[in-house]
């Protein structure tokens, strides 16, 4: 068989299990596998076909990584949890908190130093795994 038939079977193969992972990575690799094939198949020497299935499945990776990132920022900025409502359990002297929230315990820190110290506050952002609170409930956009 000819080189560029295993590089397509490779891609076929990555494919398959990308279907099953859902990651987007395998696809990536997939598709620089098919990039070294139609190398092959063109007649480009077995380094130069490396050379375009490394460069493909590097410049894929960062452009992945990028839209993924700008992805995750979105979801986490139309997060559920803003304006909802806690009950403070207990104020620590740096000014942060001991909320109840959706049945546990949570860290919690005034969104600004000038917020009214109250029992009920309402949530305004996730940072991690704390809560920025504020006295005003805020809509989630």
């Amino acid at each position: 068989m000819s080189t560029h038939v295993y590089w397509f079977l490779l891609a076929l193969i990555l494919l398959g299990l990308e279907m099953a992972s859902g990651t987007f990575y395998l696809l990536v690799v997939s598709i620089a596998m098919a990039v070294g094939g139609s190398a092959a198949y063109n007649g480009a020497s077995l380094v130069w076909q490396l050379m375009l299935c490394a460069i493909t499945v590097i410049a894929g990776s960062i452009i992945l990584r990028y839209w993924k990132g700008a992805r995750i920022n979105e979801s986490a900025s139309a997060s559920l949890d803003i304006g909802q409502p806690v009950q403070v359990l207990k104020w620590h002297e740096n000014g942060k908190a001991r909320v109840f929230y959706r049945g546990a315990e949570w860290d919690a820190e005034l969104k600004s130093s000038d917020t009214p110290r109250l029992d009920t506050l309402y949530i305004a952002a996730v940072n991690g795994s704390n809560l920025v609170l504020t006295d005003h409930k805020t809509k989630h956009q």
